[in-house]
């Protein structure tokens, strides 16, 4: 029964890896519940919810997102109606970025031309881990300064910045590397570097800098936004350059620029 759910998430087009997490979890309830789906009630949904809540303690984003895959299946796939199951509403914690001084540390403590360009990369453009990795030379305008990322989250393309003092050593790494074309970050065997590497080799160079922040791929995204908001960017500009589709996503960096907040004026002073 499980299979017409990965045949109709496949269709609708979702991401190889909402199929493996929707199906997981729909596998991990059916264990719990010991029906079969055709037998499954509104009530069962429920209770695992609450099971996920109360034993396994789990927090409102991942009991949001099991409760997701459930309604996909049983509503989308079985068509059976399940309309009132709610869960608390996800907070969204403002996030943890890094100073500009910790970015050029963790750029100055690579030992690789390789490590040193997907840093820079990922905190020069904003890109997703999974976009940057699936970057190719072709995507890249030198000319424009601008970086093609194609069929982004949410299948969707768009433009983002790409740095005038990245431009020079990306060309002399090309160079170096022997090719004109293709991926930009590989692996030995010519393949895309995994997102686990790419994780090691900005975990590394942290550690290595001596930042004592859980130093991430996504924390440069994070850092890139908040710069950029603090610099005087429109939030609008920066919701397109993120690929975000809802403009409240892209408000959560206003909670941690405070360059952005020294700048407004209160009307006291202007009694």
């Amino acid at each position: 029964m499980l299979k017409k759910l990965e045949t109709e998430l496949k269709i609708r087009g979702f991401s190889q890896e909402t199929v493996k997490a929707y199906t997981r979890h729909n596998n991990a309830f059916l264990a719990y519940i010991k029906k079969k789906p055709d037998s499954v009630s509104e009530d069962d949904l429920k209770a695992y919810l609450a099971f996920l809540f109360s034993d396994k303690r789990l927090s409102s984003s991942s009991v949001a997102l099991v409760r997701s895959a459930l309604l996909f299946f049983y509503n989308q796939v079985l068509d059976k109606g399940f309309l009132s199951i709610k869960t608390p509403k996800i907070q969204r914690n403002a996030p943890s970025v890094l100073s500009k001084q910790e970015v050029k540390a963790l750029i100055d403590a690579c030992v690789t031309d390789k490590s040193r360009l997907l840093i820079e990369f990922l905190y020069s453009s904003g890109l997703r881990v999974s976009e940057c990795l699936n970057l190719r030379v072709e995507d890249i305008d030198f000319d424009e300064k601008i970086c093609l990322v194609k069929q982004g989250k949410g299948k969707k393309d768009r433009i983002t910045l790409f740095s005038d003092s990245l431009a020079q050593s990306f060309k002399a790494y090309l160079d170096k590397q022997g090719f004109s074309s293709g991926l930009i970050f590989r692996n030995k065997k010519a393949g895309a570097l995994s997102s686990r590497n790419a994780q090691k080799i900005v975990s590394s160079a942290a550690l290595r800098a001596g930042i004592g922040k859980n130093v991430t791929p996504h924390k440069l995204r994070h850092s890139f936004a908040t710069h950029l908001l603090d610099a005087g960017v429109s939030i609008r500009v920066i919701q397109e350059l993120l690929g975000h589709s809802n403009l409240q996503t892209t408000q959560i960096y206003t909670r941690v620029s405070r360059d952005h907040i020294r700048n407004v004026r209160s009307p006291l002073d202007d009694l």
